[in-house]
Formats: structure tokens, C-alpha cells, sequence
């Protein structure tokens, strides 16, 4: 029998669902982590560290925590399942996931759709922030405007 104490995490093997980012010559793979029954689904990401070849393991960085995870505070939880997409005019870069709007609720019915920018670090690698309150009011994405 296994004990679980108050604080304790259940550790879930589940990498899934990547994603190709790319920008400016570089290759980033962006996929889900955990097991989205869970609140700590998240999005975690490999950086392709050049080489040329894309099978070779060694050329490939994890980053050691998750890129983008739950914000009980913003009722967000297990983010998760992303894809991107960028704004008509090519100005901004957005995510598009999915998460639970309490804790609990896993995989099924309670998920939303969400979307809102992110932007690029200083090193090149995506910041794709916090998650933000489904209930919060964001701009659409921005488009080019034509006058006469």
C-alpha cells in the first residue's frame, strides 16, 4: 500500500501530443506532461541544440521543469495540449491550449479552449508566461488595418 502524504505530488510518466515551434532558425518541441486526469498536467519543452541530425538524442536540451503549468489563483488548472498560431498581421505569437477551470475535474468535460500571446526571451526561447483567467478579457489578435 501506498502512502500518500498531504503534500505529495503523484509522479505520472506521460509525455504527449508535441508541438514544433519554430523562430529565427531555431526548433523547439513543446508537448504535453503528465497525465491529464491529474491538476499538473503541463506543457514542458525540448530545444534543439543544433547538429544535423534531428534523430540524434544528444542534440536535443529538456527543460528540467514545466514551460507553461497550472495557476490555482487564476482558476487554471492542467494546462495542457497546445498549439500556436500568429496573429494576421504576423506581429504577435499565441498559444492555444486547453485547461480546467477548478481542480479535479481531469480530462473530460470541464475542459475550455484558451489562447493568449506570448512572447520570446532575450536567449531566443519562448516565455509563455502564466495561464490567465478564463474570465479575463483579452484583445483579439492584432490585424492589419487597411484605410482608404
Amino acid at each position: 500500500m501506498t502512502v500518500l502524504f498531504p503534500n505529495d505530488v503523484p509522479h505520472v510518466n506521460v509525455n504527449e501530443g508535441p508541438v514544433a515551434l519554430q523562430k529565427d532558425g531555431r526548433l523547439f518541441i513543446v508537448y504535453s506532461a503528465s497525465g491529464c486526469w491529474t491538476d499538473n498536467y503541463c506543457l514542458g519543452m525540448l530545444t534543439f541544440t543544433g547538429g544535423n541530425n534531428l534523430l540524434d538524442p544528444l542534440s536535443w536540451k529538456k527543460d528540467p521543469i514545466p514551460v507553461f503549468k497550472q495557476k490555482p489563483e487564476a482558476n487554471a488548472y492542467a494546462p495542457g495540449h497546445n498549439s500556436f498560431f500568429t496573429s494576421p498581421d504576423g506581429t504577435e505569437d499565441w498559444i492555444l491550449y486547453h485547461a480546467n477551470s477548478s481542480s479535479g475535474q481531469g480530462c473530460g468535460r470541464y475542459r475550455s479552449p484558451r489562447a493568449q500571446k506570448f512572447t520570446w526571451k532575450s536567449d531566443g526561447t519562448p516565455d509563455f508566461g502564466e495561464p490567465v483567467n478564463a474570465s479575463v478579457q483579452i484583445n483579439l489578435p492584432s490585424e492589419i488595418i487597411l484605410r482608404k
